[in-house]
């Protein structure tokens, strides 16, 4: 994560609503990545989250047809808020799924669905179990399901302990639920997915195993037995969808804690540098990569091993547990190059399209002003846990259980499922 500095000069951090120097009102602009004031003259106004609910500080251009930012705008449930403790709960997620919203964002890929995006539109609800529901948080075929309580730290460390985790954060629940997002995008809705699906099957197995039964067997016998030495985490080991998400997880956590080492001007350990820790060779990939040198991404990965350290050390000393708990083997290592390779893959097809859309007309969709096209209906059912709100319109009452029709929604209510996928 970047650093920001307000119009007057003081240092602003991602979450800031206010600079506490001159007193402006300021906000996150998705657009151009960086922060601005909002009101008056500036062009720009809060997004309603943050305006009525104060769980969000993203703002947008006065003159942009939505009230809701990019970030707001992939909210298909959000809890009931007439229940005690729910705004607290969901607040803490906002600020989780804000900041895995950054990184894709700044890497380029399609968070908005628009016009002829043939893969189901990104959204997300976010539940309360009760008694007769139960919420899983997993993603299928573009919605991602969200179990509130996760937002609630004792809950969450239970749960980390039960499971046997080193780690579990909710920022790293939306990376791992966005693993499988782009996963779906690429391999499952690209009509070019036969290109890369070979590849994938190589290094993370062959995703068309029984993913329930894979599922029974993990939380039955447990993981393999020294998954270490090819998998980022236990959970890895269940199927490959889950390596994939995991590792892709796991990209993004490094990235954006390199990210972050470099705009705060931290410096590597010295005589670290020169080190090769990862062999070149056993990062090549099969094709259609089998050209791509790994040397970017290994020169990301040496940084952070060099820097993995002083930040566990850091962890250490200020009473927490160690922040990087992550061993890096060679499979894994070549699977993180992968991930690379295919965030690059996706950027250029961005690049090409965007191209092509300049020299035939102007593209309809977020960059035109104009709302997208309206996706393909799906049908509604009545939630218990949360509240409809359509993505770019009114928020229905946080009162109400069941969908609440809104004229011409930009996205569609769609059914709310607990696939742990």
């Amino acid at each position: 994560m970047n650093h920001f500095f307000c119009s007057c000069g003081n240092e602003l951090y991602f979450e800031n609503s206010k600079c506490l120097c001159c007193q402006s009102e300021v906000g996150f602009y998705a657009e151009t990545r960086s922060m601005h004031v909002v009101g008056g003259e500036t062009g720009m106004r809060r997004c309603a989250n943050g305006s009525e609910f104060g769980v969000c500080n993203w703002v947008i251009a006065k003159d942009n047809p939505y009230i809701y930012c990019t970030a707001c705008r992939l909210n298909l449930v959000v809890p009931d808020l007439s229940r005690p403790g729910n705004l607290e709960l969901w607040g803490k997620m906002e600020v989780a799924k804000r900041r895995a919203l950054h990184t894709v964002l700044t890497y380029g890929l399609p968070v908005l669905q628009e016009e002829g995006d043939v893969c189901p539109p990104l959204l997300l609800q976010f539940l309360l179990p009760d008694p007769g529901c139960q919420v899983m948080t997993g993603h299928d075929d573009g919605l991602i399901t969200l179990n509130l309580l996760e937002a609630d730290d004792a809950i969450r460390e239970h749960n980390r302990k039960s499971l046997n985790e080193p780690y579990r954060t909710l920022l790293g629940h939306f990376r791992h639920e966005l693993g499988h997002y782009y996963w779906s995008r690429w391999f499952e809705h690209d009509p070019a997915a036969g290109e890369v699906l070979p590849a994938f099957r190589e290094l993370f197995g062959d995703e068309r195993a029984d993913y329930g039964r894979a599922l029974q067997s993990y939380y039955a016998n447990g993981p393999e037995p020294d998954w270490q030495l090819s998998r980022i985490s236990a959970y890895s080991t269940m199927h490959p969808w889950e390596d994939w998400a995991e590792t892709w997880a796991h990209y993004l956590y490094i990235m954006d804690a390199l990210e972050t080492i470099k705009s705060f001007g931290l410096q590597m350990r010295k005589g670290r540098a020169d080190q090769s820790i990862f062999s070149k060779e056993k990062a090549l990939l099969p094709a259609p990569f089998e050209k791509k040198a790994p040397d970017e991404m290994l020169v990301a990965l040496h940084r952070w091993a060099n820097m993995s350290p002083a930040i566990n050390e850091l962890a250490l000393s200020l009473g927490h547990d160690h922040l990087a708990p992550f061993v890096l083997s060679a499979p894994v290592v070549k699977k993180l190059h992968f991930i690379h390779c295919m965030i690059e893959r996706q950027q250029a097809k961005t690049s090409e399209a965007k191209a092509k859309a300049k020299v035939s007309s102007t593209p309809s969709g977020a960059g035109s002003g104009q709302p997208p096209v309206k996706p393909a209906q799906r049908g509604t059912v009545s939630n218990p846990g949360g509240t409809m709100s359509p993505s770019g319109l009114a928020p229905a009452p946080a009162t109400s259980t069941a969908p609440v029709p809104m004229p011409a929604p930009a996205q569609t209510p769609m059914q709310p499922q607990t696939a742990s996928r």
